[in-house]
């Protein structure tokens, strides 16, 4: 437990060194007073929290400070924790029952996600269950050619197509390979699309269909993977991928990089989707399951 503690005390780091450093400066033993407020608001939006969201926890906050009679800045501090820890939900149990359950793996260029999903896959082998890479993002060779090193440093089997294959071709023949060898989980790489290109979204949500054809009751889960660093830029592409392709839940990549945490809860707030898993730093174990408590703490401190 204490070596869990300190790798999300570490990979959040940049996090609490950024906007949320000022913290300790801002709630100092002086009087609560109008400045007070507009200085904490304007530090949880530069902490990527977003306008309505920061709107959200001040107002909290100044009902809590009326319903407790506080009056020093300092006695906000465990207030705001307490107002931050509960607009983060705990990620649900997922039923993996189905065999192979399936997970589309989408996101933007960039966002980690093959590296992620090479960290997932190795995680179900962990937990002992057998697993099948789909390199279903045939516009850019090397990401084909950096899942199948994933796929044979681990031990995971990889189905490709040829370069510029169709998208959906590979999907289907992924879940199809899969079935014959009774595979326990299949992920399937997507192409990194950029969220304003419709095009590309609806080819997504093409790939998506077929993975409902060649299975049913698959895709099982749709999970985007969001660079941490983008900030709130990375809401506006949550936003473009649930109305594509029903994204189920979201994997914060790259959380050790970023001074902006703070998007996290602008994504449970205005989206309603869980955050299933973080990413702490580049090793393999480094990818962990969101614990909204390790995370609150981990940028404001315990």
């Amino acid at each position: 437990m204490p070596e869990l503690i300190s790798r999300w005390r570490d990979g959040l780091a940049k996090s609490s060194k950024g906007a949320f450093g000022r913290l300790a400066g801002l709630l100092g033993a002086t009087e609560i007073k109008t400045e007070t407020w507009d200085e904490l608001e304007a530090l949880l939006i530069q902490a990527d929290l977003g306008i309505e969201t920061a709107g959200d926890v001040i107002s909290s906050l100044k009902q809590t400070v009326s319903e407790r009679g506080l009056i020093r800045a300092d006695e906000l501090h465990a207030a705001l924790r307490d107002a931050l820890r509960a607009r983060l939900a705990i990620a649900p149990t997922i039923d993996w029952s189905s065999r192979p359950s399936v997970i589309l793996m989408v996101g933007v260029n960039g966002s980690g996600k093959t590296t992620t999903i090479a960290k997932l896959g190795q995680r179900f082998k962990s937990d002992g269950k057998s697993v099948v890479f789909g390199a279903a993002d045939t516009f850019r060779a090397a990401a084909v050619d950096q899942l199948q090193v994933w796929g044979r440093r681990l031990d995971i089997e990889v189905v490709a197509g040829a370069p510029e294959s169709d998208p959906g071709a590979v999907a289907y023949n992924t879940i199809q390979a899969a079935i014959a060898r009774r595979a326990d989980m299949v992920l399937i790489d997507t192409a990194g699309r950029l969220h304003t290109r419709s095009n590309l979204m609806e080819e997504l949500k093409k790939v998506h269909r077929v993975v409902a054809k060649a299975l049913e009751g698959a895709p099982h889960a749709v999970w985007l993977v969001l660079d941490a660093t983008t900030g709130q830029n990375a809401l506006q592409q949550a936003r473009a991928f649930q109305s594509a392709v029903n994204v189920s839940g979201v994997i914060l990549a790259k959380l050790d990089s970023s001074a902006r945490g703070g998007m996290a809860f602008a994504i449970q707030r205005e989206l309603h989707l869980p955050i299933l898993f973080a990413g702490l730093g580049e090793r393999s174990e480094d990818l962990q399951p969101f614990d909204p408590d390790a995370f609150v703490n981990g940028i404001i401190g315990s």
